[in-house]
């Protein structure tokens, strides 16, 4: 069984790394702006791929963790507490197609929740972007590599976190008590379109007391040798931050995932799907990102809504709580959220951040 989740997490590892790469060096060779069409079509390739991952759980969910047996499948749902699905004693078949829905569910419901999460973090990046004084054309290759570091830092937390409940079950109630914290925290805070300084912030300090960092941009490059000495460019401290703040969003965002599975592959599947489309989505809403300005307060209610759950975890499932209404809870409230951004347009003075126009060089 552990065999069989190593080598499906391998597979899946390679067929990711085989398609950054592809976006990368076949269709990315070099720098330049990303127009509508380009990201829409991104935008659109990877939400495929996450929908056809569903399917794939859907209809064999059982092969990730090679269940094979009734005992094969009880020994799952001891070890990842999926309480919510039914064994039917005797009919293996009912019980496999049974986990199967409900593996798939969480999985749906999970990429739904981080991708709406992940909005949060455009505003974040666009504010970054343009405090650094990036240029349009170079904002591909910092993502992408942002994007990759963010990858390696979620599965250590996903699997950190894993085996931290697996050890201290309680600590889903600590969680919870920090996710409604943390949404509450976020419902009521106001408004700002300040900019990042850059010589102020906490990785720009740290890379300039122990490393070279050179004055300016060097077109895409991320590190120059100028008379035999080696230095960081700008354009690197931006991977850097951008990494910075995705460790920042994942203390969020992966207590919120695991508030809807506690399967580690799960959580990590959804994530990365979510992640990916990140670069993309980026590019598609950057410059529409005012249109929303009520999907905060639907983050901060999401944020809530997950943390209330994990608190009343033991009440929700004695009274037949099921994981397709997570599904449909997190679907009205981004529904209601961009719906009220669309009908109550903010006024032309109330703006949100967006891509700097002195930036377009």
């Amino acid at each position: 069984m552990f065999g069989s989740e190593s080598l499906f997490f391998g597979a899946f590892t390679v067929f990711i790394l085989l398609m950054l790469l592809l976006d990368l060096g076949v269709f990315s060779r070099k720098s330049h702006e990303v127009s509508f069409k380009e990201a829409a079509i991104w935008s659109a390739v990877w939400v495929s791929f996450a929908l056809g991952f569903y399917f794939f759980l859907l209809y064999h969910g059982d092969l990730i963790h090679g269940i094979e047996t009734m005992e094969d499948i009880k020994q799952v749902i001891k070890r990842y507490a999926s309480t919510a699905v039914k064994v039917y004693e005797g009919d293996f078949e009912r019980t496999v197609a049974a986990y199967r829905q409900n593996m798939a569910i969480e999985y749906i419901t999970g990429y739904l929740l981080e991708y709406s999460l992940s909005a949060d973090n455009i505003f974040v990046i666009i504010l970054i972007f343009n405090s650094f004084r990036v240029k349009e054309r170079y904002y591909k290759k910092v993502l992408f590599w942002g994007i990759l570091g963010a990858l390696v830092m979620r599965f250590i937390f996903i699997f950190v976190g894993a085996a931290l409940i697996a050890k201290a079950h309680w600590i889903l109630y600590v969680f919870g008590a920090f996710l409604l914290f943390t949404g509450i925290k976020m419902l009521f805070e106001k408004e700002g379109n300040e900019e990042i300084d850059p010589q102020k912030h906490p990785v720009v300090r740290f890379a300039s007391k122990y490393f070279s960092v050179y004055p300016r941009y060097e077109r895409d490059r991320f590190f120059v040798k100028k008379e035999g000495k080696f230095f960081i460019t700008p354009l690197f401290l931006v991977v850097l931050i951008i990494e910075f703040t995705d460790l920042i969003f994942a203390v969020d965002s992966i207590p919120a995932i695991f508030g809807v599975t506690l399967d580690p592959y799960v959580v990590f599947f959804s994530n990365i799907f979510a992640i990916l489309g990140l670069r993309s989505m980026f590019f598609f809403l950057a410059n529409i990102m005012n249109l929303f300005h009520y999907l905060k307060y639907g983050l901060a209610t999401l944020l809530s809504f997950i943390g209330l759950k994990l608190l009343a975890e033991p009440w929700l499932e004695d009274i037949g709580f099921e994981r397709i209404y997570s599904f449909y809870a997190i679907l009205i409230i981004l529904g209601v959220s961009i719906g009220a951004s669309l009908l109550f347009p903010l006024k032309r003075t109330e703006k949100t951040p967006a891509i700097s126009d002195e930036i377009k060089e």
